[in-house]
């Protein structure tokens, strides 16, 4: 049974403490302190216990710290306040470990029982406490042994009934009386500096609560039944309350207000009701359905404003949302309670067992509780948040300064964040590119192979690391277990001397074959005569595909030495695919991991790719991190093996592509996400051709580039951007301080508006607005401004060489080229190229960089290419991708053509 308790939740739980001077049906007087979780994702409703404790005393007050928080205690501190004057620290954190003492302080230094607590909300440290005889002490947990006074004892003597800290100024402390008094402290006085009292003298206070954001002004409720009233106070005009709020029939036992909109005031009576207030109006604007029992203490959720908590006398503890919901109640009789107590024995001592008692049968019930008529503040315009293209969180919204209130007017401000969700994934992501661009894949497949957590992983790292390596037909051999003439031997050593035979034939070794078919007896020999003459007289190829078309599919390693060992360059491509297809569509889903392996060993990317999403998942982010590694890996193979790109992503690889490159851009890794897309329109066209009617791959891909295009090459977005707001005063109005400076240097063209904009040093003819719409969200406008109002730089004299000598290079490929794709290439390189003239212009790139550039023109010009291509290698290896991402590309592409051109 829980036990009714005070509480203040964090983002842990709710602590529950057992309370004073009331007892269960055992009449215990035994007394805990619990822990529960409050895990919304949960859809049971029973909170559980994480935690527990026997406690020396019972309760009259119950708070949940964040003292020590990141430190000693990470979980916060619990403060008790119980009778005899006892005040009792608790390590949250030890309590739910059950490591060490969880009572970290305790004093006795108040009289009577301590019913009043609060912590400071601007120094956590801070902790006031009341009790009998007007006695106020300010602790300082850091000392937890000698308190401080604010100020000489109030006259005459009472109990204090409830202390409280003003939300805006750190040193004004308030206290209450049952009588109806309320005394308003300052610290910096020590002395009182206003009394608040109803002269009705009906006004029995229970309840005291500062305004969140109005530093004048609190609230008072009343016990007593005669007056069931909340009473709004203003400092200011102290003679009478502003208002009152009148809605409950017997006393108020209990108020919170909402720190998170101040049109929220909680309050629960002894009329069994939960009343949420608007005490601006003077209206009630939610209600929860009245309860069998008083609810003594209401709280509003710290973490999450909607949520609230009430403590019923019945031992109950509930969490509400005010944003609606069913409530769903079972009815629990009396009977049930006594027959419990009793333990089903006869109460008077008879000691004959209780006959069973013929009650109604239990019934669930379900309520309709509606939501807020009025969004919350915390929800509510000129409130709003929107994703933008690259994982970019716009918000904006009204600012505080701290001590300030909120009815000053202040500079609306939109901030621009960078979110990431994916912390492995781009983690995982930069490693490769690190690899692709250094060259070093062997590291990166040996890292693999090591880390691998399944057997069919680590083989297909082997698979793809060979694949980088001379001599990768051998290699494969000795993966799959065999030796270049290890089959023959091994046929041999196990007296199989038609396969050895076999082997022979199929290796055009026919001497071999028939000196082993006269061993193997005369019927082998006239088969071996025979198909050397059929062969002879047909011209068959050495390996043909009957080996994968009729092999058992449990022997298709032995397949794939075969044509590894003896197949001719040309053939052993589609002999591979054949193999790894019989795998695909005939075997069980071991053999289909194994067809990937044939797919490596060919080379086909995109045989590969549909292998593999037919029993892998694809869909999550580290799923699709494990294909692309291995395609780029495989790519990259076999742009070294043959010396140029490999072809054209079909339709399956093109869809992950493209879903890999959507995903970095939604993580902010803009560059890299462009390494994976087309380089040009034409391309893009191409690429929506292959995938078929969908247009996404397009508008992806487009999409980025634009804004890729329009975006500077360093864009750090974490510094709030000042912005014109609808209706906003024109002095609150600005620009980007990062990106002023090109409008302060004169070279904002004419025609761009002169608020509100973010001027992008760097690019020509655009701008970009930003702006809150009429529905309240962030919208972003691009402007195309006259791009002949701004003048280009010329290029530095000693740079105007490679512009000479890249572009001259183009042309000559463009003389000779045939192939439409590579023509394409060619037109997009001068278009691409405008990006390192650029940087030229602005002296934006390192002395190694301009280097590395001088020496690839050297080379190009003395059509060195290979040379090109190793000091190309050498640059990006040792620059910052973000520094060279724009241009390196094309001048490996045009290398590589050029090559193949021999131009």
């Amino acid at each position: 049974m829980l036990w009714p308790c005070g509480k203040l939740e964090q983002a842990l739980g709710r602590a529950c403490g057992t309370s004073a001077q009331q007892l269960d049906a055992s009449f215990s007087t035994n007394a805990n302190l619990e822990i529960f979780e409050v895990d919304f994702r949960d859809p049971s409703l029973d909170m559980k216990q994480k935690g527990a404790l026997p406690a020396s005393n019972r309760f009259h007050k119950l708070m949940w710290g964040n003292f020590g928080n990141g430190s000693a205690e990470p979980s916060g501190v619990l403060v008790g306040g119980g009778d005899n004057g006892v005040l009792t620290m608790y390590s949250v954190q030890r309590i739910l470990t059950s490591k060490g003492d969880p009572v970290i302080g305790q004093t006795e230094k108040h009289s009577g029982p301590v019913r009043a607590l609060d912590f400071n909300p601007f120094q956590s440290n801070l902790l006031a406490s009341g009790a009998n005889d007007s006695e106020i002490f300010i602790w300082d947990l850091n000392n937890f042994s000698v308190p401080m006074t604010p100020g000489t004892k109030s006259q005459p003597h009472e109990d204090i009934s409830v202390v409280s800290w003003n939300r805006q100024v750190q040193h004004i402390l308030s206290s209450a009386h049952p009588s109806g008094k309320a005394v308003v402290w300052d610290l910096r006085k020590n002395e009182p500096i206003i009394k608040v009292s109803d002269h009705s003298n009906r006004m029995h206070c229970s309840g005291m609560a500062w305004h969140p954001e109005v530093a004048t002004q609190l609230v008072l409720s009343s016990e007593d039944d005669r007056l069931p009233v909340i009473q709004i106070w203003d400092l200011r005009f102290a003679t009478s309350p502003l208002s009152q709020l009148e809605g409950h029939t017997r006393g108020v036992l209990a108020v919170s207000w909402c720190q998170a909109d101040p049109e929220l005031l909680l309050s629960s009576a002894k009329d069994n009701r939960i009343l949420c207030w608007n005490p601006s109006m003077g209206e009630v604007v939610y209600e929860l359905p009245i309860r069998s029992q008083w609810c003594f203490d209401v709280q509003w959720c710290p973490r999450n404003p909607s949520v609230f908590s009430a403590a019923t006398f019945d031992g109950w503890i509930n969490v509400y949302s005010v944003m609606g919901g069913n409530l769903e109640a079972q009815q629990r009789t009396q009977a049930d309670k006594i027959s419990s107590s009793f333990n089903n024995l006869d109460p008077f001592g008879t000691g004959q067992s209780l006959p069973p008692l013929q009650v109604p049968e239990q019934v669930t019930q379900t309520t309709l509780i509606p939501p807020l008529k009025k969004p919350p503040k915390w929800i509510r315009r000129p409130v709003g948040v929107s994703f933008a293209f690259g994982g970019k969180l716009i918000t904006f919204g009204h600012t505080k300064a701290p001590g300030q209130q909120m009815q000053q007017t202040y500079p609306h401000q939109v901030f621009i964040s960078q979110v990431t969700t994916e912390t492995e994934f781009l983690l995982r992501s930069k490693e490769l590119q690190m690899a692709l661009q250094s060259g070093n894949l062997l590291d990166y497949c040996q890292g693999k192979i090591q880390t691998a957590k399944l057997p069919v992983d680590e083989n297909l790292w082997n698979f793809l690391k060979v694949n980088l390596e001379q001599d990768s037909r051998t290699k494969l051999l000795k993966l799959l277990g065999y030796n270049t003439d290890g089959l023959i031997s091994q046929a041999l050593l196990l007296g199989n001397f038609e396969g050895a035979v076999e082997l022979c034939m199929r290796a055009e070794r026919f001497a071999d074959a028939i000196i082993l078919a006269i061993a193997g007896g005369d019927k082998l020999l006239k088969e071996t005569q025979k198909r050397y003459f059929a062969k002879q007289k047909t011209n068959l190829s050495v390996v043909s595909d009957d080996i994968v078309c009729m092999c058992d599919l449990q022997s298709w390693k032995e397949a794939l030495a075969i044509l590894l060992t003896y197949s001719k360059h040309e053939d052993y491509t589609q002999l591979c695919d054949m193999l790894g297809a019989r795998l695909e569509s005939e075997g069980d889903a071991a053999l289909s991991n194994d067809a990937c392996l044939c797919y490596i060993s060919s080379g086909n990317v995109e045989r590969l790719v549909e292998c593999w999403v037919k029993n892998h998942e694809t869909s999550s982010p580290l799923a699709l991190q494990d294909l692309i590694e291995k395609v780029m890996v495989l790519s990259r193979s076999i742009e070294m093996l043959r010396g140029i790109a490999g072809p054209a992503p079909g339709p399956v690889l093109a869809e992950r592509i493209t879903q890999y490159a959507n995903l970095l851009a939604s993580q902010g890794c803009l560059a890299a996400a462009m390494n994976y897309l087309p380089s040009s329109s034409k391309e893009v066209s191409e690429q929506q051709a292959v995938v078929g009617k969908s247009s996404v791959v397009g508008e992806v891909v487009l999409g980025m580039r634009e804004c890729w295009g329009f975006l500077p090459e360093k864009f750090t977005p974490l510094a709030p951007i000042t912005a014109p707001v609808m209706g906003m005063p024109a002095e609150s109005q600005g620009t980007h301080p990062q990106l002023s400076r090109l409008q302060e240097s004169g070279q904002s063209p004419p025609g761009a508006p002169k608020e509100g904009n973010l001027q992008v040093p760097g690019k020509v003819g655009l701008s970009c607005s930003f702006c809150i719409n009429s529905a309240g969200f962030f919208s972003c406008q691009y402007h195309q401004l006259p791009g002949e109002s701004i003048e280009k730089k010329e290029l530095p004299p000693e740079h105007q060489a490679l512009k000479t000598t890249f572009e001259g290079l183009v042309q000559r490929c463009s003389a000779v080229a045939t192939d439409p794709k590579t023509r394409r290439k060619l037109e997009d390189a001068l278009q691409r190229l405008e990006c390192l003239y650029e940087k030229l212009r602005e002296q934006a790139l390192s002395p190694a960089i301009l280097m590395g550039l001088h020496e690839i023109a050297r080379c190009i010009e003395a059509k060195n290419y290979p040379q090109g291509l190793l000091v190309h290698t050498q640059v990006v290896s040792s620059s910052s991708f973000s520094e060279v991402s724009g241009f390196m590309p094309i001048l490996k592409v045009l290398m590589t053509i050029a090559g193949k051109l021999n131009v």
